[in-house]
């Protein structure tokens, strides 16, 4: 299993995808498989944290991880998929429509095994809302590269208070400091690899 995390650490795809079949045709636990990847994924996020990996690492590193799962998913017997963490409500805030970033926070959110509900770009602050009643989500993500996004993260955060949704926020974006974080009133900002914390402190 070490040699599948650090085949996946190193995005080396055909290697990795070949050894998986192979163990999973031999009979090894899809789980183990499925959690040595994800192992390796962590691995790719502390690189990328690091300054070893860039953003094309970090997107290729999405693209292998989802040939992965849909290798390793018809393996699980019925109704034993690997459960999810938690709901996680994800968009970039209205006016802004960068969506690299956000992409990323997902990619590396569903292969932490959260359950994400990507809202896409330019959202309106009442879709945060909506989502999170209608999916009982506990985190909302809200991503932005502009300074005129903070206005409205702003805004939808007191709103999810207003509607009296217990519900952790994190936002992220290059201009995003912990003064915008405090201004907002969001719980934490960071990057990709941080929202992966911050869901697993909160919901773990």
């Amino acid at each position: 299993m070490e040699e599948l995390k650090m085949l996946m650490a190193d995005l080396k795809e055909d290697e990795l995808l070949q050894k998986i079949k192979e163990l999973l045709e031999a009979g090894e636990d899809p789980q183990a498989i499925f959690d040595a990847c994800q192992e390796g994924m962590s691995v790719v996020g502390s690189r990328f944290e690091s300054g070893e990996y860039f953003l094309s690492d970090l997107i290729m590193s999405g693209e292998v991880f989802r040939q992965v799962s849909e290798v390793i998913t018809p393996y699980f017997a019925e109704g034993e998929e690997t459960k999810s963490k938690g709901k996680v409500v994800i968009g970039t805030i209205i006016g802004d429509i960068h969506d690299i970033g956000k992409d990323i926070v997902v990619t590396m959110l569903r292969s932490a095994n959260y359950e994400v509900i990507d809202l896409g770009v330019d959202v309106p602050v009442e879709n945060f809302v909506n989502a999170v009643k209608e999916t009982g989500a506990s985190v909302v993500g809200i991503s932005g590269l502009l300074t005129v996004a903070f206005p409205p993260m702003k805004e939808c955060v007191e709103a999810l208070k207003a509607a009296g949704l217990d519900v952790k926020v994190m936002i992220g974006g290059a201009p995003v400091t912990e003064d915008v974080c405090k201004y907002v009133g969001a719980d934490a900002f960071g990057t990709a690899h941080d929202a992966v914390e911050f869901c697993n402190n909160w919901l773990g």
